[in-house]
């Protein structure tokens, strides 16, 4: 006997799978790109690390206002699976 999941499970672990890569997405990108655009401005301007903590704590502030407004979204979205 083998233990196939149900569809049902099925649509939940890809529903989990596109929010984990979303939101691992929506982190990992803005804070890369800040902390790289910051290093690079702070080299050219021997500012170290002013541009780096800078662009980062903005990002961080877009980033969670972003996962906050995705949140909402998968929250609705997952009231339609049940």
């Amino acid at each position: 006997m083998e233990n196939k999941p149900k569809t049902s499970d099925r649509a939940y672990y890809l529903f989990a799978l596109r929010i984990v890569g979303d939101f691992g997405a929506s982190i990992a990108v803005p804070a890369v790109l800040a902390a790289l655009v910051g290093n690079w401005i702070d080299e050219k301007f021997s500012t170290y690390p002013l541009f780096v903590a800078l662009f980062l704590l903005v990002a961080g502030l877009l980033t969670a206002k972003s996962i906050m407004k995705k949140a909402k979204k998968y929250g609705e979205e997952y009231d339609q699976l049940k």
